[in-house]
C-alpha cells in the first residue's frame, strides 16, 4: 500500500532541493573558486592612483616668462554620486559660465566612470569657490580641487594653448597615461613639444573601504614620484616681440618675423590679428569660441607658416641668381629695354613703372625692381628649371620649423597647368608672370625670411626654430639646428648681396625707407597682386648687420599696398629698436 504524497511533502522536497543547491554554490564559492574571488576582493580594497606631473614652463631667451603654471580652483563632479542630474546641472550652470546642455553632455559621456572625478570647470575665483561650496551639502557629487592651469603672459600665436582632452584624443592617448581630465597642447609649441612639456606620471597605492575612502594603511614606499615636464628656453626676445607687435598697422592683417641669421633662432614672431590664449585655460565658452572662428579676420590663423601668398618682387633675386648660375646673364648683361611693359603673344605685361626703366643689368633690375627684365629672363628657362631652382632655395617647401601644421606653399608644374587648363594651355604667359612672383606661386612669410637670412649669412641657410634649449631635472640640453647652402656660387651671392644693399641705400632704390644710420641694411620690396582684387600685399624682406647683431626679417601686410611705402618703414622701426636695445 502506497503512502499518499501530500502538499507538505512536496514543500519539504523543494526546500531540501533548494538547500542542496545553496550548499553546492557555497562550496563552489568558498573552495573551488576561492582564489578567483580573493583576487577580486583584493582589487576592490587596493587602488592605484595616478599622480600627474607638473607641466613644463616656457621662457624667452633671457629666462623671462612666456607661459607658466598658475594656481587654480577646479570644479569636479563624480557621476556615481549624482542624486538628481537636472538639479546639479542647473546649479552648476547658474553659478558658472557653462551652458546646462554642455554640463549634461559631460555627465552623459562619463556615465560609466561612476567613481571617477570628472573635470567640469577650471580657473574658478576663490570668492566664488567659497560661496558655492557652502551649498555642496545639497550636491554630494560636486567637489573642488586646488590644482594648476596654464597662464600666458602674451598673445603670442607661436605659443599655442592647452585645452581639455576630447573623447577621441583620450581613446588615442589613454595608453600613454592621459586621463579624461587631462589638458593637452592643442596648437603651437604646446602641441609640438607636448611629449616633453607633459612629463611622466607617477603612481600611489591606496587601500580603500567599500565607499572608496582611503584607509591610509600604507605609509611608506608605495609611491612612484612623477617626473615633471621639461622647461623650454626659446630664442624669442620678449622685448622685441612686444615692440614688433605694437608697431604693426592697426586693423591690418599680416605678420612680422625676425631671426638670427647665424643660428636660425626666431627673435620675434608676430601674426596679426592675434587672440588671448588665456581664453582656453578655463575651458573656452561657446560664445568666445564662435566669436573666434567666425571672425572674418581669422585671428587664429598663424599667417607666418599657415598663410601662403604670392611673393611679388621679393621673389626676383631667385630668378636673378638662376640666370647668373646658368650663365644666361652676367653682371653686365642687359636684357630687353623696359618701356613700361613687354608684349608676349597678344598680351601686354606691364611693368610697375609706366614710363619704364630703360635697359639695365641685373643689379639695377633688382634695385629698381624692373618687371620687364625678369619677364625677359624667364623666357630663357623652362618652367621645370624655374620650379626646381625655387625649391632648391627652400621656397614653396616646408622649412621644418618646430611648430605643427606648417604649410608647403606651391609652385606649379607643366603637368599642373595641363591638368587644370587643358593640354593646349600656353605656358609662356604663366611663366612670365611667375618670374615676378605673381600667378600661382605661393610662399609663406617664414620661407621668405629664411631665404633672405641665408643671403645675409653668406649663403648658409639655417632651419628656423623657436627652441634654444630645454631643461630636464636641472640638466640643460641644447637644440640641434640643421644648416644647408643656397645653390649659388660666391660670385653670384656677392652680386645679389650688393643688389639688395643698393635697393635700401642708393638713390631711387625701392627700399630706401628701411635705411638705418649705423646699420648695414639690405632688402627687397614687394607688392603682390592677389585674387581678391583688393590692394596689393605689401612685402619687405631682408637682413641687417652691425658689430653686435645680424638679423633677417620679413614684414608682410595683407592688402597693405606698396612694399616700399608700407612695409619698409616698419622694418626700419624694428631695426632701430633692436639696434638700440643691444647697444
Amino acid at each position: 500500500m502506497y503512502k499518499k504524497i501530500t502538499i507538505s511533502d512536496y514543500a519539504g522536497y523543494v526546500i531540501a532541493f533548494i538547500f542542496f543547491i545553496l550548499l553546492f554554490f557555497v562550496f563552489k564559492l568558498q573552495v573551488i573558486e576561492s582564489g578567483k574571488f580573493k583576487n577580486i576582493a583584493e582589487k576592490n580594497i587596493v587602488r592605484i592612483q595616478t599622480i600627474y606631473p607638473t607641466r613644463g614652463e616656457i621662457y624667452d631667451r633671457k629666462y623671462r616668462p612666456i607661459a607658466l603654471n598658475k594656481p587654480s580652483y577646479n570644479l569636479y563632479i563624480t557621476p556615481g554620486k549624482i542624486v538628481n542630474k537636472e538639479k546639479v546641472s542647473g546649479f552648476v550652470s547658474k553659478h558658472f559660465d557653462k551652458e546646462i546642455d554642455e554640463i549634461k553632455k559631460i555627465i552623459y559621456e562619463n556615465r560609466y566612470r561612476s567613481y571617477q572625478d570628472i573635470l567640469l570647470i577650471q580657473n574658478i575665483q576663490f570668492e566664488k569657490m567659497v560661496k558655492t561650496s557652502e551649498q555642496f551639502n545639497y550636491y554630494p557629487s560636486l567637489l573642488f580641487k586646488a590644482e594648476k592651469v596654464r597662464g600666458y603672459y602674451f598673445a603670442n600665436i607661436f605659443t599655442g594653448y592647452t585645452g581639455r582632452i576630447t573623447e577621441e584624443e583620450y581613446r588615442t592617448l589613454r595608453k600613454k597615461g592621459y586621463s579624461i581630465n587631462s589638458n593637452i597642447g592643442k596648437t603651437g609649441l604646446e602641441k609640438y613639444y607636448e611629449n616633453i612639456l607633459r612629463g611622466k606620471n607617477g603612481q600611489q597605492i591606496l587601500q580603500v573601504d567599500a565607499s572608496g575612502n582611503n584607509l591610509e594603511f600604507f605609509k611608506h614606499n608605495l609611491q612612484i614620484a612623477p617626473q615633471n615636464g621639461d622647461d623650454l628656453i626659446l630664442t624669442i626676445d620678449n622685448d622685441l616681440q612686444e615692440y614688433v607687435s605694437s608697431i604693426f598697422p592697426k586693423n591690418k592683417k599680416g605678420s612680422i618675423v625676425v631671426m638670427n641669421i647665424k643660428t636660425g633662432g626666431i627673435l620675434a614672431y608676430v601674426s596679426k590679428p592675434d587672440f588671448d590664449p588665456n581664453l582656453f585655460t578655463g575651458g573656452i565658452s561657446a560664445k568666445h569660441w564662435n566669436e573666434l572662428i567666425t571672425n572674418p579676420n581669422k585671428p587664429m590663423l598663424d599667417r607666418i607658416i599657415h598663410g601662403t601668398y604670392p611673393p611679388g618682387s621679393v621673389y626676383k633675386p631667385i630668378m636673378a641668381s638662376l640666370g647668373l648660375e646658368e650663365k644666361v646673364i652676367d653682371s653686365k648683361t642687359k636684357l630687353a629695354k623696359c618701356d613700361g611693359g613687354m608684349w608676349f603673344g597678344n598680351r601686354y605685361f606691364k611693368c610697375w613703372l609706366k614710363t619704364g626703366h630703360g635697359s639695365m643689368a641685373v643689379e639695377n633690375a633688382i634695385k629698381y625692381s624692373c618687371d620687364v627684365f625678369f619677364y625677359d629672363l624667364s623666357t630663357r628657362f623652362s618652367l621645370e628649371q624655374i620650379n626646381r631652382y625655387t625649391k632648391q632655395n627652400y621656397l614653396s617647401t616646408r622649412t621644418g620649423i618646430d611648430l605643427p601644421g606648417e604649410r608647403r606653399g606651391f609652385f606649379p608644374s607643366r603637368k599642373w597647368y595641363i591638368d587644370n587648363y587643358g593640354k593646349y594651355v600656353g605656358i609662356l604667359g604663366h611663366k612670365v608672370n611667375l618670374a615676378i612672383g605673381q600667378g600661382e606661386v605661393l610662399v609663406t612669410p617664414l620661407q621668405i625670411c629664411a631665404y633672405y637670412s641665408a643671403i645675409g649669412n653668406d649663403g648658409i641657410w639655417r632651419r628656423p626654430h623657436l627652441l634654444d634649449k630645454r631643461i630636464e631635472a636641472e640638466q640643460t640640453f641644447k637644440n640641434y639646428v640643421e644648416q644647408k647652402h643656397l645653390p649659388m656660387s660666391e660670385e653670384t651671392l656677392r652680386l645679389i648681396q650688393n643688389s639688395l644693399y643698393a635697393t635700401v641705400n642708393e638713390r631711387y632704390g625701392t627700399g630706401t625707407a628701411a635705411s638705418v644710420s649705423g646699420v648695414k641694411v639690405s632688402g627687397k620690396t614687394g607688392s603682390a597682386e592677389n585674387h581678391m582684387g583688393e590692394k596689393t600685399h605689401s612685402w619687405f624682406s631682408g637682413y641687417a648687420k652691425c658689430d653686435k647683431f645680424e638679423i633677417g626679417f620679413d614684414v608682410f601686410v595683407e592688402n597693405g599696398g606698396h612694399g616700399g611705402s608700407v612695409s619698409a618703414p616698419i622694418a626700419r622701426k624694428l631695426i632701430n629698436y633692436y639696434y638700440g636695445i643691444i647697444k
